[in-house]
């Protein structure tokens, strides 16, 4: 065999369209170039190139980012926790039914234990030369939110390890598509030296020039699509080589390209809410009459006791007129869930005093599903703490009763609130924030 295999390889791009363009005719010259000259091309994403942060995204429910993949001659791709726990499970059942590439993932599962129709846990490509290049693929286990939506998501470094095992011995070359993290690559790497390539992702790293370890060699293309990552194997002698390609760098494609994205996405977005008959100012530093809303909205839908979150999630004011879809979207475009946590009375009041960090308010917060710009102020619904008694509903808190917290996903990962990813807690799903609004808003109109 004296086949060279070129791979381009993408990831967590989270509907950062800027470059897309630039991305779509690299990848249709490059693929022309090397089929030309009679080499093999892959085209492989490594999940979370969807966000519903994005008008695009959330007005097709993910299917326009599967139709901009099927544009750009993508061959496999795997999903991430954007794609698999941020649409319900009808949504991601249909997400692909269009998609003219294969779904890799070993690791997700209804709860009967079957593999969804869309995706399997492998798939062997054979070239015109008969090399066998076997793909394996594994994604996040944010085990919690995917049982809340009706999956079950299993070990996934464990489950690529039994993929590689079943069909080493039948590929030429065995390639990973990891959706698990920097952390989970290396020790993948050290404990499946099966696994001759690992494209990694979901901790956004970025190698320049790969990494090895041991025989195998890790690929990362950062975030965003600021760059493209590019393998080439030669199959003769098994020698691999690993870049990125930076595009900004990129003969300029993309003017215009992401408005007009933004543009269908209002379209499918237009229906109307309701018809707000104030102005509401989104304040990040300070309580506001929106803040006092949204908490009677958090705290109702929860049917919770108290609420609390923080003034940054409001990207836009409240405009006096017609309320749309697009509009509580542009508002509130974090793929975050509500949740309610349970908290004795004396736990209640340590989160409370936490809440208080003169830090946080300037805190420019990034990931964990907040698209904002700074953290802001904590708001806190329905309690206050007045000479260091707290009051919940105002009476003073029992220190030995429990009570209903309504909060947001974010403050549940241990980050803020270390107690609070302890404590038993229910996610609401597949309801966003935005969702929680305006359907409060929506209900006081109908009254």
């Amino acid at each position: 065999m004296s086949e060279t295999i070129h791979i381009y390889h993408t990831n967590d791009l989270h509907s950062h369209f800027a470059h897309w363009l630039r991305i779509k005719s690299l990848l249709t010259e490059r693929r022309r170039w090397h089929e030309e000259a009679g080499d093999v091309c892959l085209v492989l994403d490594i999940g979370d190139h969807a966000d519903r942060s994005h008008p695009f995204t959330e007005g097709t429910a993910g299917k326009g980012n599967v139709q901009l993949l099927n544009e750009a001659g993508y061959d496999a791709v795997t999903i991430g926790n954007n794609e698999g726990i941020t649409l319900s499970k009808a949504e991601l059942d249909e997400l692909y039914v269009q998609a003219d590439f294969s779904v890799v993932v070993a690791n997700l599962l209804d709860l009967d234990g079957k593999q969804p129709e869309w995706a399997s846990p492998n798939r062997v490509i054979v070239t015109n030369d008969g090399t066998k290049i076997g793909l394996v693929a594994a994604t996040a286990e944010f085990t919690p939110f995917y049982r809340r939506l009706g999956w079950q998501v299993t070990n996934g470094r464990e489950a690529i390890k039994r993929e590689a095992a079943e069909i080493r011995e039948s590929v030429d070359f065995l390639i990973c598509l990891s959706h698990l993290g920097i952390r989970e690559d290396e020790l993948l790497a050290a404990e499946c030296p099966e696994l001759d390539v690992i494209l990694g992702a979901h901790t956004h790293h970025l190698f320049h020039q790969g990494k090895e370890i041991g025989k195998t060699l890790l690929g990362a293309a950062g975030k965003f699509g600021y760059y493209i990552g590019h393998i080439e194997i030669d199959i003769a002698t098994r020698k691999m080589t690993a870049e990125v390609i930076e595009t900004d760098q990129l003969p300029e494609a993309d003017e215009g390209f992401n408005e007009y994205l933004v543009g269908i996405g209002k379209q499918q977005m237009a229906e109307t809410v309701f018809y707000n008959d104030h102005l509401l100012k989104a304040e990040w530093f300070k309580p506001s009459p929106m803040a006092e809303l949204f908490g009677d909205a958090l705290v109702s839908f929860a049917s919770a006791d108290c609420g609390l979150f923080n003034a940054g999630i409001f990207m836009e004011d409240m405009p006096q007129g017609e309320m749309t879809r697009y509009d509580f979207h542009r508002m509130l475009p974090h793929p975050i869930n509500p949740c309610v946590i349970d908290l004795s009375g004396a736990e209640l009041k340590e989160i409370y005093v936490q809440s208080l960090n003169e830090d946080w308010p300037q805190l420019e917060l990034k990931g964990m599903g907040f698209r904002g710009a700074v953290f802001g102020r904590m708001i806190h619904s329905n309690m206050e703490m007045d000479e260091h008694q707290l009051w919940v509903g105002g009476k003073p808190a029992d220190p030995d009763r429990i009570y209903r917290l309504a909060t947001l996903d974010l403050f549940t990962f241990g980050y803020f609130f270390p107690a609070l990813k302890r404590a038993p807690k229910s996610y609401f799903m597949p309801e966003f924030l935005r969702d929680v609004f305006g359907d409060y808003f929506r209900m006081k109109a109908i009254k």
